[in-house]
């Protein structure tokens, strides 16, 4: 199968699914749509993410070995899409122990960017609490952030993670 010619056409959920069953037991396929993510023809790369977000939990285990790589391209990808699928890749993955600073700001001054897509200021919202749950100080910071957020003003998507996230800082410290 080629890979690369089959995500450069319009593909569909069949077409994922297909890709997801050749790949599911073969290392070197899976590792090829890995490297797509990366392609210079942003279609293919788009599509290849795409494929990824249907990854099954082993396959999302074996993502996780690329966590560092992914961080790094969701923290300089120019096209929102794409970055709003890398970081739903890293936030089905474990946090790492202890977060990475440089991520943590990133997804911390996203959550709050008027120029970020709901998508990606939510995800940036969920990713700051995995990456806070284990340092309290940096927790608090987060909450603060949370509570400073005008609740009015935000779209309904956001409204609703800021809420779970702030119960879920508060259930964790009782």
């Amino acid at each position: 199968m080629n890979l690369r010619a089959r995500l450069s056409e319009r593909v569909h959920i069949e077409d994922i699914r297909e890709v997801l069953h050749f790949i599911q037991d073969d290392e070197r396929l899976r590792e090829e749509v890995y490297q797509l993510i990366f392609d210079e023809d942003h279609i293919v790369s788009y599509q290849a993410l795409w494929v990824c977000t249907h990854f099954s939990k082993a396959d999302v285990e074996w993502l996780s070995q690329k966590q560092e790589k992914l961080i790094d391209t969701a923290m300089t990808c120019p096209h929102s899409g794409k970055r709003r699928m890398i970081l739903n890749l890293i936030c089905q993955q474990p946090a790492a122990n202890p977060p990475r600073v440089d991520f943590l700001d990133f997804c911390m001054e996203r959550m709050i960017s008027r120029e970020e897509p709901p998508g990606v200021q939510s995800l940036c919202m969920k990713l700051a609490y995995q990456l806070t749950r284990s340092i309290p100080e940096l927790q608090q910071e987060l909450r603060t952030m949370l509570e400073i957020m005008e609740p009015d003003l935000l779209v309904p998507a956001i409204r609703s993670v800021r809420k779970n996230t702030l119960k879920a800082i508060k259930a964790k410290k009782n």
